[in-house]
């Protein structure tokens, strides 16, 4: 164990991972040596940011904490600590069943850490985080919570209503980032259009855009986690006018039949889905659009199914996740309706869809061989440079190898024009055009 070290291992999604720099940062501030997702942990103290969303997420974040309960009985650490979705989902039944852990924190009261670990609060760096990302890059939470009632998600139950950060201290943070070597920021809340709505009384996404968009130093802007009903139709106008703000939205849509729309409370039809869609596609040229979908929601029918199947090919997003329902214990889906689809059939429907749209994506890709895009260098691997266009968020989408030969030399968070050459069902390949 080495002393004053901690070791914080972050699951689940990039909000939590915001989480998980700023307290490295308050750490840090107290004279703690901090190391994050450590192949090797070796603190005296383990913190675990937890993710609650789904079934799978859930059981990874129990395994990890059993994992560093162990090393802990075993002598291999000092003290250990529990903080995020989970816990502030199932802290009473964590408390009981777990008690090796030393404390557990919820999503929001994770500060209190620091006093419990002897040291202080500083407010002064409320807005100052240790990035894990590479240095040219940040996550951006302009929110917590959601006031979407989707029948089926549990996010609402675990972090609340929607709250917005107000707008001057989200720039404040840009402009610190920017002058930490930040480049591209990737705009990140449970639901992006409502921003502002409890704030300002109207939705402020497009004015917060256009703000950062007119920052010094701002080179790349991503938008994540949008949804369809009520679409802040400005934003369209301020993704067309700023070549810095990325060609790319992420959308969640979940479904398209209107049968399905209506069980999950989406407050959206299909012909509503389609034409925001197109007019994505015309007040945006050459915009990219990724999508997460669901099935086997229950009374998802083979014609649903079928719906869903068409749409995915009519559309032909230029990424898309896809995942199988799980019931969440408190969510209207489980009050509600029975989960009858058999396991099997979701599996195979999920598989179905995702194979479809890996023809579309290989596709997609193959149409940008001989043309030339602006890429970020992320790192070098082996043989490689690997970057990314703007259409491109990291670590979920393709990403471009550049050979490192010919004598180039690419530092990371560069840009360059790049010629694609060649491609696969997930990666472009390059040259560098001088």
């Amino acid at each position: 164990m080495r002393k004053n070290t901690i070791d914080i291992i972050t699951l689940g999604c990039s909000k939590n991972l915001v989480d998980s720099e700023k307290l490295m940062k308050q750490l840090e501030a107290n004279g703690y040596k901090v190391t994050h997702d450590s192949e090797r942990p070796q603190g005296e103290i383990a913190v675990i940011n937890t993710c609650g969303f789904i079934g799978d997420a859930k059981e990874e974040s129990v395994n990890m904490i059993l994992e560093f309960c162990q090393a802990k009985e075993e002598g291999r650490l000092r003290k250990l600590y529990v903080m995020g979705c989970l816990s502030e989902r199932y802290l009473k039944d964590l408390q009981m069943e777990i008690p090796q852990v030393d404390k557990f924190y919820g999503k929001f009261n994770w500060n209190e850490l620091i006093s419990d670990l002897g040291k202080a609060f500083r407010p002064e760096l409320a807005v100052e985080r240790h990035l894990t990302t590479p240095k040219h890059y940040a996550y951006l939470k302009i929110s917590e919570g959601c006031d979407r009632k989707c029948s089926y998600c549990a996010i609402p139950i675990i972090t609340g209503h929607h709250v917005s950060r107000p707008m001057e201290e989200i720039l404040e943070e840009v402009k610190l980032l920017v002058s930490e070597g930040v480049k591209e920021f990737q705009v990140i809340a449970q639901e992006l259009t409502y921003y502002g709505v409890d704030l300002y009384k109207k939705q402020m996404l497009p004015e917060l855009i256009e703000r950062m968009a007119q920052i010094p130093g701002v080179k790349w802007i991503r938008l994540h986690y949008a949804y369809p009903a009520h679409f802040p139709e400005d934003l369209f106008r301020v993704m067309r006018e700023n070549d810095n703000v990325c060609k790319y939205m992420d959308i969640a849509l979940q479904h398209i039949s209107d049968n399905m729309l209506s069980k999950m409370r989406r407050h959206v039809t299909k012909a509503e889905t389609y034409a925001l869609i197109e007019r994505f596609r015309k007040e945006v040229p050459g915009i990219h659009l990724r999508t997460t979908l669901m099935v086997g929601y229950p009374g998802e029918t083979e014609q649903d199914f079928d719906e869903l199947k068409d749409f995915v090919r009519k559309v032909r997003f230029d990424r898309m996740g896809a995942f199988a329902y799980s019931e969440e214990e408190g969510t209207y889906s489980a009050r509600h309706y029975k989960d009858e689809i058999p396991q099997e059939v979701k599996q195979q429907r999920l598989d179905e869809l995702m194979a479809i749209q890996q023809e579309i994506s290989g596709e997609l890709s193959h149409a940008k061989i001989g043309k030339t895009f602006k890429v970020i260098i992320d790192r070098k691997e082996g043989e490689y440079y690997i970057g990314r266009t703007e259409f491109d968020s990291p670590e979920v989408d393709p990403e471009v190898l550049i050979k490192a030969a010919d004598g180039h030399l690419l530092h990371t968070g560069s840009f360059h024009m790049a010629k694609i050459v060649d491609a696969d069902d997930f990666d472009l390949y390059a040259t560098l055009v001088e």
